[in-house]
């Protein structure tokens, strides 16, 4: 697929597919994950695989969002601070969160090219989902990704703001480059 209508056909869904997806494509997205810009060529992330229906079942109550129990997989990222903070001292967090951010778009937009569907989600009791998969409490869980295939009619691209409502040139707020031309969809 071409990289731009690989970004733009990019949805989040929530509504899932019965039927089971084969769990090697889902491991070639977690591959795309790697070829991420690193901090000090230092890895801070891992992915794991969850197929345990009771481990995702876990995962739903913890994230209270019914989507996350509705599919076969789940694939939740962890990240590990500590090389980079000591290498970047308190700048090595926001690497970490950058790094793992970088990564996950590698991820969804693989999913989206094997012709599967996610929905990144952030919010759950950490706590609970490291305790039900034996992840240390010093790592980070970043965030879950429940996926199976899309249900019919779901996962609509939504409307984007526009380019020129969150583009500046050399300094804040301002929305024209020289000579004064306005960006718009067109003029790019």
């Amino acid at each position: 697929m071409e990289f731009k209508s690989l970004i733009k056909k990019r949805v989040s869904v929530r509504r899932f597919q019965t039927s089971k997806p084969d769990w090697r494509k889902i491991v070639q997205a977690i591959d795309a994950a790697r070829y991420v810009p690193l901090a000090g060529n230092m890895m801070n992330f891992k992915l794991i695989l969850v197929s345990d229906k009771d481990k995702i079942e876990w995962m739903r109550k913890a994230s209270q969002q019914k989507f996350v129990g509705d599919v076969h997989y789940v694939v939740v990222m962890v990240s590990d601070d500590k090389k980079l903070t000591q290498s970047y001292d308190d700048r090595g967090k926001k690497f970490a969160r950058q790094q793992s951010g970088a990564a996950i778009q590698n991820f969804l937009l693989a999913l989206t090219d094997l012709g599967l569907a996610t929905c990144w989600t952030g919010y759950f009791d950490e706590a609970c989902i490291k305790r039900e998969l034996s992840i240390p409490d010093d790592l980070v869980v970043e965030a879950i990704f429940p996926i199976g295939k899309a249900a019919v009619g779901e996962g609509h691209p939504k409307r984007k703001m526009d380019l020129d409502n969150v583009l500046y040139f050399d300094k804040w707020k301002n929305k024209f480059i020289e000579p004064k031309t306005l960006v718009r969809k067109r003029n790019v």
